[in-house]
């Protein structure tokens, strides 16, 4: 199949190194824009806009049983994360024995390019896996990786050389928590945000049954400088969570909206002022905070899975005002375990549910939590938008297409991933990544396997 992208073909970054190192080139990246058209990258975690939403179009919505065409698929090592995917690109973060490695794939054969490692001795607390929770982060020809065991590196995107790396745990005093590390990182501007919720010398040593005891010493959000590493500010008394930061503009001013292991901070990214931390979290003791904060005008909504469900707030500079809140007792809009909810059009589309027997697929009113429509049976799952269609990852490695509609349920197709009618199956659970898209191809992973699919028919790319 021929590559679209002739920078990833000749195998180059299109980035070229000046006297400062390895930055963007204005006119190299207009042929890479160029190169890709209106089709997109996808970078970062949750995607260009950090929503879990593509603006590509023409998706496949007729699939044999099998599902669209396998374009690749190879074996990666132990972790949870999806790889992240810009030039041509695919990097995948993973871990072989005692190595964490970022492996750079060709994005449209699955062939290595290069790889880089570093030593890692996590042990999970709670006995999930030992590998890499988070996605890589690309950015201006760097990339950034945070491992399970708070290993912070930056290497060149073009060969995987490190540039710089910080051990967070180590220098913060991070007590470890249930599962590792698992908040992956944003850029703002030359800043590169991390949750890193460190804690002071009496609360080291705590083991798991008594992470209650844990306090923060002020370092819950750490900006480094992303080209250096050098620490720009920290700030934030609360522990780390499992969510993504995320990044807005309202009314002219720049966000960073944290869900912490104790609730949401909202704070200047550039500046690190804080303006609120709003409580938001259940009183189980091993309970966990892990979708990432969805931003729409002025309004922030957060859920979790384990007690106190969902809210939407109203932000402005210095506090915020609660829109609407989930009520005490069972009966809650939408709570979201790991997954994080897609927008679309007033209406927000979750997989609501701890545990996999009571998982649904919902579709809630933005404004006043109304559940539209709920459908069990999809077990847990992971969603991705684009061309007014979910796709819809189920833990046990089913892949559907949904159409993005708040009056029903409307399955559009559905597959179980094999290379051809009777073979083996590709993905096997727990899948519980979120798909990505980039440039019409769609990447899947699960316990042991990532899988490339052709959504898009070469051709047919359009951005909305």
């Amino acid at each position: 199949m021929r590559n679209r992208n002739p920078a990833a073909r000749r195998g180059r970054w299109p980035f070229a190194r000046d006297s400062i190192g390895l930055w963007p080139i204005a006119l190299g990246w207009l042929v890479l824009v160029a190169a890709t058209g209106p089709a997109a990258d996808w970078p970062r975690f949750l995607g260009p806009t950090g929503d879990g939403k593509s603006p590509e179009r023409g998706i496949r919505t007729t699939w044999p049983e099998t599902g669209p065409p396998v374009v690749w698929h190879r074996p990666i090592g132990t972790s949870y994360g999806i790889g992240s995917v810009a030039a041509g690109r695919y990097f995948h973060f993973d871990r072989h024995g005692d190595q964490a490695r970022l492996s750079c794939l060709d994005a449209r054969t699955g062939d290595l390019l290069w790889k880089f490692e570093y030593p890692t001795d996590y042990e999970d607390l709670v006995g999930y896996n030992n590998g890499p929770r988070c996605s890589p982060v690309i950015d201006e020809g760097m990339v950034y990786i945070y491992g399970a065991e708070g290993m912070l590196h930056c290497v060149r995107a073009d060969d995987g050389q490190l540039v710089w790396k910080v051990d967070t745990a180590k220098r913060f005093g991070v007590v470890q928590n249930y599962f590792g590390v698992g908040s992956t990182p944003v850029v703002e501007g030359d800043l590169l945000i991390v949750m890193v919720g460190g804690s002071p010398p009496e609360s080291q040593g705590a083991g798991r049954f008594d992470l209650g005891r844990v306090t923060s010493n002020g370092t819950a959000v750490v900006a480094f400088d992303k080209r250096t590493g050098a620490v720009k500010y920290a700030v934030g008394q609360e522990l780390a969570s499992y969510a993504t930061p995320q990044l807005a503009s309202i009314d002219g001013r720049r966000w960073c909206f944290v869900f912490a292991r104790g609730g949401l901070l909202g704070l200047d990214p550039v500046q690190g002022t804080i303006d609120f931390h709003y409580p938001w979290r259940s009183r189980l003791r091993d309970s966990v905070n892990a979708s990432t904060p969805i931003v729409v005008g002025n309004e922030v909504f957060i859920s979790e899975a384990y007690g106190p469900g969902s809210t939407l707030l109203r932000v402005r500079p210095g506090g915020y005002e609660v829109v609407w809140r989930d009520p005490p007792g069972r009966d809650k809009a939408m709570m979201l375990h790991w997954n994080t909810p897609i927008y679309h059009e007033g209406y927000l589309y979750g997989s609501s549910g701890r545990h996999a027997s009571e998982a649904e697929l919902r579709c809630i009113e933005w404004k006043t939590g109304k559940v539209m429509w709920s459908q069990p049976g999809l077990l847990r799952a992971s969603l991705l938008y684009v061309d007014g269609h979910l796709v819809c990852l189920s833990e046990n490695g089913v892949l559907r297409l949904i159409r993005a509609s708040e009056k029903a349920y409307v399955p559009v197709a559905e597959a179980v991933i094999r290379e051809q009618p009777g073979g083996p199956e590709l993905i096997r659970p727990p899948a519980w990544a979120a798909p990505i898209l980039a440039n019409g191809l769609l990447y899947i992973r699960g316990d042991d396997r990532v899988v490339c699919l052709e959504l898009i028919p070469q051709g047919k790319n359009g951005a909305e």
